[in-house]
């Protein structure tokens, strides 16, 4: 699990994330919502330690393991902790086929770490017949699954989605949100889902987390999630 407190972040002189406390624990999916621009991709960036944080600990817990303190951590061994990272932007190597972005993927964190090409293919079945194609050529859709194929090949506890239904189709949210469920509940990775779409997150999280202007001003059971903490913080146009 990881547990952040009272975690805070400027950039410059502006005020970013205002004393964020959240748990992300094993086998839920923690929905993170917002409107744009109001601190979810930055609190990403600060647990995958792209971004410093000003002050605040975030602290990883493995069984068996002393509490590890992330915020000394450069992002590459946080990749190998154990944390997965989906941006927005996918991140593939567009030049190379389906399966040598994987093959990089999974010797990021070593072979016997990683997962194996079987197992991925299984949660992918449409990358297998796509693998010996370049990603450049593939749809919006097919690069997305490439992209969450290539974090889950690290084998992560922790996965991290940033707007992950953000120019996809509905046929392919559908996937995802039955692939999320499945990741989550059988195999137990935690699960952080920054999104602004109100009924997947609804479909897919156990647990919530609202931010507005960089503090979490509601959290809680996603049962918790009631129409008047809807209409007082998040607007109509986002339950698309």
């Amino acid at each position: 699990m990881l547990s952040l407190r009272a975690v805070n972040h400027y950039y410059g002189n502006q005020h970013s994330l205002w004393n964020v406390d959240l748990d992300l624990p094993p086998g839920k999916c923690t929905g993170v919502l917002g409107l744009p621009g109001m601190g979810k991709t930055t609190l990403i960036n600060c647990i995958t330690g792209h971004l410093p944080i000003e002050s605040g600990t975030m602290f990883w817990h493995q069984a068996g393991a002393p509490p590890c303190d992330l915020r000394p951590m450069p992002a590459a061994n946080r990749t190998a902790l154990g944390i997965g990272y989906v941006s927005q932007e996918r991140r593939i190597f567009s030049q190379l086929t389906v399966e040598e972005n994987l093959h990089i993927a999974r010797k990021a964190v070593g072979g016997c770490e990683a997962m194996s090409s079987s197992d991925i293919y299984r949660l992918f079945p449409q990358l297998y017949v796509l693998r010996g194609h370049k990603s450049a050529t593939l749809s919006d859709d097919n690069q997305h699954q490439l992209a969450l194929a290539s974090a889950l090949a690290t084998r992560p506890r922790l996965l991290i989605l940033d707007e992950p239904t953000r120019g996809t189709g509905q046929a392919y949210i559908h996937k995802l949100g039955n692939l999320i469920v499945r990741l989550s509940q059988e195999l137990g990775i935690a699960i952080m889902l920054a999104e602004q779409s109100l009924p997947f997150i609804r479909r897919v999280a156990d647990c919530y987390c609202l931010l507005h202007r960089g503090r979490n001003v509601a959290q809680g059971a996603m049962a918790q999630f009631s129409d008047p903490l809807i209409n007082g913080w998040v607007p109509p146009e986002t339950e698309r």
